[in-house]
């Protein structure tokens, strides 16, 4: 199942990215993320999410991406703050390979724009959530271990720590500009 191409307070990565197949998921993954972004637009109205990668509609393969093969697995980029402290969309174009090409240094900043690390708790919390009441549960999530202490540090972040398993060692590749999760089918029937 295709995720929408757009909410109120959440967008695809790129419009090509769509139009080319790339954010299939499996369809309990699909309501599960949708049912996350609308309790986030009652929780944090002003906030704005952008989803990324996630998968082909027939799965297998997904270059560049060693996971992302079953429906399960899901990019989401890291919500940003602009330099007035607004949320804004991370910016996903092709030159800067539709947001992943993005470097944040060890302070979350890239430019004039810093990591929303309480919007990245309030999302997994809503994901875990939703999950839930979907019969599913996050296996895991990878993100750039150096910032798991200003994650659990954010509003809502110890609960995020005693709730969801993060990857402990740095990925193959750089986590700092999305957190990917993982998603697993539990026994019950949707």
């Amino acid at each position: 199942m295709r995720l929408p191409a757009k909410g109120d307070n959440f967008a695809p990565y790129s419009e090509l990215g769509v139009r080319l197949g790339r954010t299939y998921v499996h369809e309990r993954v699909a309501r599960t993320v949708t049912a996350a972004y609308a309790a986030l637009a009652a929780l944090r109205p002003e906030t704005v999410y952008v989803y990324g990668e996630t998968g082909l509609a027939q799965g297998g393969r997904f270059e560049p991406h060693r996971t992302h093969r079953n429906g399960l697995s899901v990019d989401f980029m890291v919500p940003v703050l602009d330099a007035q402290g607004r949320s804004v969309p991370l910016p996903t174009a092709a030159g800067n390979r539709f947001g992943y090409d993005l470097e944040f240094d060890a302070q979350a900043r890239a430019g004039e724009l810093r990591i929303d690390f309480d919007a990245i708790a309030a999302h997994l919390l809503a994901l875990h959530a939703a999950a839930a009441e979907e019969g599913i549960r996050i296996g895991r999530v990878i993100f750039d271990p150096a910032y798991l202490p200003r994650l659990f540090a954010a509003e809502r972040g110890e609960a995020v720590r005693r709730r969801i398993a993060f990857m402990q060692r740095p990925a193959w590749v750089r986590h700092d500009e999305h957190y990917h999760v993982d998603f697993e089918l539990a026994c019950r029937p949707p």
